[in-house]
């Protein structure tokens, strides 16, 4: 089984103060997960952390775009936007931006698990 790219092997090294991630092909990128949540994803080597209405100004506040793709004609945006610079440099940033998409995730409610009533 081939091993994950440079570029996902150097973001899991700046996570590693985070807790443990993991990182699993999905789409043709890899969604990054915490304790079963996904915070982050990885799409043609660019990081996306997950937004919320909590944090979805902070990234537009920087300039930071939303993960967008084509579909049937449309543009889809989806809430991961891109992670700054210094989040790709220096762990200490990277930790920060990884906490505050790691809380959007656990705000936002697991798609296809029913709630018990």
């Amino acid at each position: 089984m081939p091993g994950k790219n440079e570029f996902v092997e150097h973001l899991l090294d700046l996570l590693s103060g985070f807790g443990p991630v993991e990182a699993k092909p999905m789409f043709g990128g890899y969604g990054v997960r915490k304790r079963n949540r996904m915070f982050a994803i990885v799409i043609a080597d660019a990081l996306y952390f997950k937004a919320d209405g909590k944090t979805k100004a902070d990234f537009e506040a920087r300039g930071l775009k939303p993960f967008t793709y084509q579909r049937e004609n449309r543009e889809i945006s989806l809430s991961y936007y891109q992670a700054p610079e210094e989040a790709l440099e220096d762990p200490r940033a990277m930790g920060e931006w990884a906490e505050k998409a790691y809380a959007a995730a656990l705000r936002t409610p697991a798609k296809g698990r029913k709630r018990a009533a």
